[in-house]
């Protein structure tokens, strides 16, 4: 399917359907190349929580997630007792899964040996594109691929690392979220605003972190 015309006169990637939290989410943030380390962190967790579910379903209950976690904040993560993980088996506003809990604490724990004794989190992830989002030219949504061997070669390197749910399926979902790629439809208004460049998300301009310190032009995928 191709992207659809809105109310407002706006072709949008057909993803998101009507609902105005997901509209939202898909115009503000969805493939808007992101390099501060905790951000990404936070959304490999919580793309991780998605598996076998629908993203709309996780965030709608992002806020909760936010509070649960403590901000995802990795150090206070990674620190989780099985007190701490079975008091958020019992928390109604996130997703309850065990082994996904116990994952997100393990992931901490990867994160911080990357941090510590590696190039830094967002220095890892965006080596895998070379430093700049790929900007395909996608018409329909049947083109846009589950997974590629970037995003294989991505979830390799993480599940050695350490982190847990990272299949090549969730990391390429990841890798589109976080602007990586560019998969927004070419007839989409924020395909164009998106493949100028590569942008640094505003949250982090006065953010000092080992992430890439500048970014570089976008490149094109034909």
């Amino acid at each position: 399917m191709s992207a659809i015309v809105h109310a407002d006169g706006r072709k949008r990637c057909t993803w998101p359907g009507q609902d105005p939290l997901y509209l939202a989410y898909h115009d503000t943030e969805w493939g808007v190349p992101e390099w501060d380390d905790r951000a990404l962190f936070e959304k490999l967790v919580l793309d991780g929580f998605q598996a076998g579910l629908s993203w709309i379903t996780i965030l709608r209950k992002r806020e909760n997630f936010r509070a649960a976690f403590d901000g995802f904040d990795p150090e206070k993560i990674a620190r989780y007792d099985a007190a701490k993980q079975a008091a958020l088996m019992q928390d109604a506003g996130i997703v309850r899964n065990r082994a996904k809990i116990e994952g997100a604490t393990l992931s901490a724990r990867a994160y911080i040996e990357a941090m510590e004794k590696g190039p830094g989190f967002a220095t890892l992830l965006w080596g895998f594109v070379d430093g700049a989002p790929i900007v395909n030219r996608f018409r329909t949504s049947a083109e846009v691929p589950a997974e590629t061997p970037i995003s294989r070669a991505m979830s390799k390197e993480l599940s050695a690392r350490g982190f847990k749910f990272c299949g090549p399926t969730i990391v390429y979902a990841f890798m589109q979220a976080v602007g990586m790629v560019n998969d927004h439809l070419v007839t989409c208004h924020r395909h164009a605003a998106l493949a100028g460049g590569a942008p640094r998300s505003p949250k982090t301009k006065a953010v000092k972190t080992k992430a890439v310190k500048a970014a570089p032009a976008a490149r094109t995928k034909i």
